[in-house]
């Protein structure tokens, strides 16, 4: 995540989520994986808040939110997303994560200290889940989670949910691979892929969990379906 994409469309999907995850009563642990701004000029994919009749009927008061905030001056940062008013029962990281790995251990142990007790634990990095070729403290590291913090967090929160670009490849095998994958590497967990034409968010819960979960898939069926879906191979 860097503050300079903040209140994109993703992050209006992002948020969205959240606040059905929220609203089925689940507390849950932000951690941004918060990396410094950079000069790329990709950060502004904001169209849609100028198409209200088109957005709005999602989340009407996350919309109103983000269209005023990006609107301000200082009004492209995490802080305008952070508080119960806007995704209730939720605490917040958002120290800056960098490519050293000793800088990453401190990072990922005060990561545990804030968000300890969440039942849902969501990560948001750049990228998404780490790639053979970013090693952990390598350079552009900071883009990735890694499987050793995904399955530390997996034995410490009740679900995880991780925000992932697509790679360029065929995106129902990519899809298919990270479930795979991650069923592999997380003991007892049932993955859900929701997928959304720029990203991919998968969700990994437990079978004692099944009753909030799908309270969430109901909020989310009912005021995204038409923006995130349930992947399903095709």
């Amino acid at each position: 995540m860097k503050n300079q994409y903040f209140g994109d469309i993703n992050d209006y999907v992002k948020y969205g989520l959240l606040r059905c995850f929220a609203k089925a009563g689940l507390r849950i642990g932000v951690c941004w994986m918060l990396t410094p701004d950079d000069k790329r000029s990709d950060g502004r994919k904001i169209k849609y808040l100028s198409r209200p009749n088109e957005w709005a009927g999602h989340d009407s008061r996350l919309f109103n939110h983000l269209s005023k905030t990006l609107g301000a001056r200082d009004g492209k940062h995490i802080r305008h997303i952070e508080g119960p008013i806007h995704i209730p029962h939720a605490r917040f990281f958002g120290a800056l994560v960098t490519d050293s790995l000793a800088e990453r251990i401190a990072w990922r142990k005060d990561m545990f200290a804030v968000l300890d007790g969440s039942d849902l634990l969501f990560f948001d990095p750049d990228n998404g889940i780490e790639v053979p070729s970013k090693a952990v403290g390598r350079k552009d590291s900071s883009k990735y989670i890694y499987w050793e913090e995904l399955t530390k967090s997996w034995k410490r929160a009740k679900s995880l949910l991780v925000f992932q670009h697509f790679p360029r490849m065929k995106r129902n095998e990519y899809i298919s691979a990270r479930v795979e994958e991650m069923t592999s590497r997380l003991p007892g967990s049932l993955i859900l892929p929701l997928r959304s034409p720029n990203a991919l968010f998968l969700l990994a819960y437990r079978q004692s969990d099944c009753t909030q979960i799908s309270r969430a898939m109901e909020f989310i069926e009912k005021n995204w379906s038409r923006r995130v879906w349930r992947h399903n191979g095709t």
